[in-house]
């Protein structure tokens, strides 16, 4: 298959692209690395009539160390973050998440924003970061404003992001000395999508109990408060996030009715709080 025609502009800055894209009124993709889309554009599952290449825009390769926060631009790569050649607020989580995403030749191209925007349920990044309570740092017509990730897939290849908008950065808060992470997911072969996955952050010094269990139909499911199963994988005491609760939440994901997809969920979740007995 070739791709439908359509034109390209690469904008030097991010005013021009925003710019761009309110005037294709939502007829229009925006290009980085391209890990997703090309292959859109060549089955025509995607028929834009403006392509947006953003590479060229020096703010969303941008990264900076803030006090309590790392802010990583949007078109950073997953072999940027594997190879730590940009800060690292997480003590070694998200370079050891970016190394398992697909091939090497992916991660060259693929872009951290790119996998957000994309907003696939079965991606790395959205579980991941939802996990770390990172932010999306969003910047269109009427300003700047930020979601947490969590909140930032709307469902599956949904998100908050408006036609005129662009993804521009993600902040992702520091981890503690003492916290411990999870993360766990399940493919029929390395580089293949996920069928499930679970990401569990146990902070205590910050107080967060966070679980997410992603690779759903929907956007991944976020257990806030997961205290109990934390506390439980730590060896307290406390009462259990039970596996009854998780199925449950897997039901309104709309995986009741797939017993295959429901047991490998609750699997994955299992070894990822296991991870974190573990250390």
């Amino acid at each position: 298959m070739k791709a439908a025609a359509f034109d390209y502009e690469r904008p030097p800055t991010l005013e021009r692209a925003i710019e761009l894209l309110r005037a294709a009124n939502g007829d229009a993709k925006v290009l980085a690395g391209g890990q997703s889309l090309g292959p859109m554009l060549n089955l025509r599952l995607a028929t834009p009539r403006l392509v947006v290449d953003v590479t060229r825009i020096p703010e969303l390769r941008r990264t900076a160390d803030e006090r309590d926060a790392v802010v990583i631009g949007a078109c950073v790569t997953h072999a940027d973050i594997e190879d730590g050649r940009v800060p690292d607020a997480t003590r070694g989580v998200m370079p050891g998440v970016a190394r398992a995403i697909a091939y090497r030749a992916v991660r060259n191209r693929g872009t951290v924003g790119g996998s957000l925007a994309h907003a696939d349920p079965s991606a790395d990044w959205p579980t991941a970061l939802a996990a770390l309570g990172a932010e999306a740092m969003i910047a269109g017509p009427a300003g700047r404003r930020h979601v947490p990730v969590a909140e930032f897939l709307s469902g599956a290849f949904e998100s908050t992001l408006a036609a005129d908008e662009i993804l521009e950065a993600v902040r992702v808060p520091k981890l503690s000395a003492r916290a411990r992470w999870g993360f766990h997911k399940v493919c029929r072969k390395p580089g293949k999508f996920a069928e499930a996955m679970s990401a569990v952050l146990w902070d205590p010094d910050r107080g967060v109990r966070r679980a997410v269990i992603g690779a759903t139909d929907s956007r991944p499911i976020t257990i806030g408060d997961a205290r109990g199963s934390v506390d439980r994988s730590r060896g307290g005491g406390a009462d259990a996030l039970s596996e009854h609760a998780v199925a449950a939440m897997l039901d309104g994901a709309g995986l009741g009715g797939d017993s295959y997809s429901r047991r490998i969920h609750l699997v994955s979740f299992r070894r990822a709080l296991a991870q974190i007995q573990s250390t």
